[in-house]
């Protein structure tokens, strides 16, 4: 019986040569939603991508080609290091640029406050839980451009989300978790504008 053969040995090589200043661009060039899903975003998270793709175009990479420029004008490049850290911080900002500009053609805003008033948990959803431990708390259902837990809004493809889809105030929810599963109480629902 034939082995498969790994896809990376099928691929053809790089043509272009490694540079020992590229970076990897392993977190921006993978697109974070699953294959064959549209990227849903808050009119608040699509504004806010919005304004970093603008400052970084407007302000930031023009303020660093100055300093590039300026930097090679001083001679040797070889030794100097705001050429060197310069060219590099060019690249980021421009893999980013490029990553930033994806997102935004690919996003399909969804406006929660626009949403009819329903129990039932959806993208765009503010849901108030009580988990088993007894701590409520409130989680506002995002695109994963968006999502920040520190601030209470999760991506719509995280476990936490996934669980609650769907369910409606009164349910109960299984998590499941490294630790095991979690039984948690939807508490309240609400569509209100994220911010």
């Amino acid at each position: 019986m034939k082995r498969p053969i790994p896809l990376e040995s099928t691929r053809p090589e790089s043509k272009r040569p490694e540079s020992r200043h590229d970076d990897t661009d392993s977190e921006e060039t993978a697109s974070p939603s699953p294959v064959s899903t549209r990227n849903y975003v808050t009119p608040a998270g699509f504004k806010r991508l919005k304004d970093e793709a603008l400052h970084l175009l407007d302000k930031e990479r023009p303020d660093l080609v100055k300093v590039v420029q300026w930097a090679a004008s001083n001679g040797d490049r070889s030794e100097n290091a705001d050429y060197i850290y310069g060219k590099r911080r060019l690249r980021e900002i421009d893999r980013r640029i490029r990553f930033l500009t994806k997102r935004l053609d690919a996003a399909v805003i969804v406006d929660p406050a626009m949403r009819e008033a329903t129990d039932q948990v959806f993208f765009g959803a503010t849901v108030t839980v009580i988990h088993e431990s007894g701590v409520e708390k409130t989680y506002s259902i995002v695109g994963i451009d968006e999502a920040d837990a520190s601030c209470g809004r999760i991506s719509w493809i995280s476990p936490l989300a996934r669980a609650l889809l769907k369910a409606r105030e009164g349910d109960a929810v299984v998590l499941r978790t490294p630790a095991g599963k979690e039984e948690i109480e939807v508490v309240s629902v609400e569509y209100r504008e994220i911010s």
